[in-house]
């Protein structure tokens, strides 16, 4: 089967597993006022870093956090920091928390409106700044907190008229494209390239992220029977390119490349940081490629060089989502890590491997993702290869419920003691 990044598991709300998953803290976790922004961290950005031991809490759709829409600042915080006791018990030592899921904002943005993921409704003020909070209790309990932003997703539905009156998308709707039932920011336009960036930078100018991190949505993954049509953008802006594959990954490289500097320029101890879906390219059709037929892509399909920005020192680490077993036959886990090990090799650039816990269950149809020591021997293989240096587990709810064990045998085998963050 091939597994094309999370969306598989954006289709629905988070169930019983976060329901039950997450428990309060009683009286000092109640819900505080808004944070000022926190203090720049003293560490610098330095070369040579510890183990990472990530996890990923992702709020789209309530997929971890909050359980559900609507719930009291108090019980969302208490949710939140529950996550992050959760982190420090398994002695992982960073948590990326998305905090603009869909153009969107989990902070006080005076760009977007807040998350309908909060309170249920788009746009309405959930009464206390998620964001600010996350980054001071990640500190307070020695984590690492890293915002996760997605740069082109507006919606998970087609109909403009849902957004909030005030959405940007409302007020720009030549910025939009549907797809696949979705609704996107076009990447091909320059005004949608410098609002972005400027919608995400305003909470790293604003608080202390470690990190600024993104995952493995660029231009949408293929839908059967459909095209994105950016025809009026290219005939626009793409006249100087050979082709239209090319232009579309220029314009995901510009935004890369400018993102980049900007972190850099405006938080500098800040780490910048991208999760793509596994498989560059397959050496079937490039010989630079991995020994994998996994039948999507970034470079062809999503136009994602994520070799070339490696390769270019544009990123401070790269977590592929490397979210298939040992031993499977068209993209093997085996074959996936190694292939990022040689291409991050001499780059500066830290590899850090996605794990898919949310795979290992009892009743996986798949014989591999039954056996509890499965995530296991992935570290084990890993670590036969020194660029590896470390490792982030999809996600936080399966991080805490931990269903056939695979979590605890982690934990039991490679975490023995506490990792310091950077």
């Amino acid at each position: 089967m091939t597994y094309i990044g999370r969306r598989g598991l954006l289709a629905g709300a988070a169930g019983a597993l976060a329901a039950t998953a997450v428990v309060g803290l009683g009286a000092e976790a109640s819900a505080a006022p808004r944070a000022a922004p926190a203090p720049e961290p003293a560490h610098p950005r330095r070369a040579g870093t510890p183990e990472f031991r990530g996890m990923w809490i992702a709020t789209v759709q309530n997929v971890d956090w909050p359980s559900e829409a609507g719930l009291s600042a108090r019980r969302q915080r208490d949710e939140l920091t529950a996550f992050l006791d959760a982190a420090v018990e398994r002695r992982l030592n960073t948590v990326m928390l998305q905090v603009r899921p869909a153009a969107d904002a989990l902070w006080p943005s005076p760009h977007e409106p807040w998350s309908q993921w909060l309170s249920g409704t788009q746009g309405r003020d959930p009464g206390w700044d998620p964001l600010g909070v996350a980054v001071a209790e990640a500190h307070r309990r020695g984590l690492e907190l890293h915002a996760w932003f997605n740069p082109y997703r507006v919606a998970n539905h087609a109909d403009p008229g849902r957004l909030v009156a005030s959405h940007p998308a409302r007020r720009n709707p030549g910025w939009l494209v549907a797809y696949g039932g979705k609704l996107y920011y076009n990447p091909g336009l320059p005004d949608v390239r410098a609002f972005v960036q400027r919608a995400m930078l305003d909470a790293v100018s604003r608080y202390a992220v470690d990190g600024v991190h993104w995952d493995d949505y660029f231009y949408p993954y293929p839908v059967s029977g459909e095209r994105f049509d950016d025809d009026a953008a290219y005939e626009r802006y793409g006249g100087s390119f050979d082709t239209r594959a090319d232009w579309r990954r220029d314009n995901i490289d510009t935004l890369v490349r400018e993102m980049s500097a900007e972190v850099r320029r405006i938080r500098p101890a800040a780490r910048f940081g991208i999760s793509p879906f596994g498989v560059w390219r397959g050496d079937d059709v490039d010989p630079r490629g991995s020994r994998t037929r996994a039948g999507v892509s970034t470079y062809d399909d999503l136009y994602a060089d994520t070799r070339k920005w490696v390769k270019e020192g544009l990123l401070d680490y790269i977590v592929p989502q490397a979210y298939w077993h040992i031993g499977h036959p068209t993209a093997d886990y085996a074959a996936i890590v190694p292939w990022w090990a040689e291409t991050v090799r001499g780059t500066g650039v830290d590899l850090y491997v996605g794990e898919a816990l949310y795979r290992c269950d009892a009743e996986s149809p798949t014989k591999a993702w039954r056996d509890p020591a499965e995530l296991s021997r992935h570290l084990t293989f890993a670590r036969k290869h020194p660029e590896v240096r470390g490792h982030s587990y999809f996600s936080a709810k399966y991080v805490v419920a931990d269903p056939n064990g695979a979590m605890d045998r982690v934990v039991a085998d490679h975490y023995r003691a506490a990792a310091p963050p950077r």
